[in-house]
């Protein structure tokens, strides 16, 4: 039982799954392109993806510190639905960013899963 003020708050003892995840996406991006299952573009798009994404997190905390305008979670999600999941893993653990509000816990897990299946999807489709 957490006795924390704030009700919402999260341990930090779960963090290590998102960064073993994070881990597992490089390490998989990188040996799938070493045995020839990735194109060397897709690679770079994720890798790209991810930069994007982080600095988009960045920005938005680093807003919501100021009190200015915020990125929509709409777009964080959009952005981590088209491949910058693993930077958004990455700024989510690193900045402490986004990690509290369950609604957008849930629907970027399911953008994470849907991307992860429509990858899966392309490189063993029939």
């Amino acid at each position: 039982m957490s006795t924390h003020p704030d009700k919402r708050y999260r341990p930090r003892s779960r963090r290590w799954i998102s960064q073993l995840l994070f881990l597992f996406a490089v390490g998989g991006l990188a040996l799938g392109y070493q045995f020839g299952w990735l194109p060397k573009g897709l690679v770079y798009f994720y890798g790209a993806a991810s930069l994007v994404t982080f600095v988009v997190y960045a920005w938005d905390k680093y807003a919501a510190k100021k009190g200015w305008r915020r990125t929509s979670e709409r777009l964080l999600h959009l952005l981590a639905l088209l491949g910058g999941w693993p930077g958004a893993l990455l700024a989510q653990q690193w900045l402490r960013h986004k990690t509290i509000k369950r609604r957008f816990r849930v629907v970027f897990w399911l953008t994470l899963m849907i991307n992860l299946g429509i990858l899966f999807w392309w490189l063993f489709k029939p």
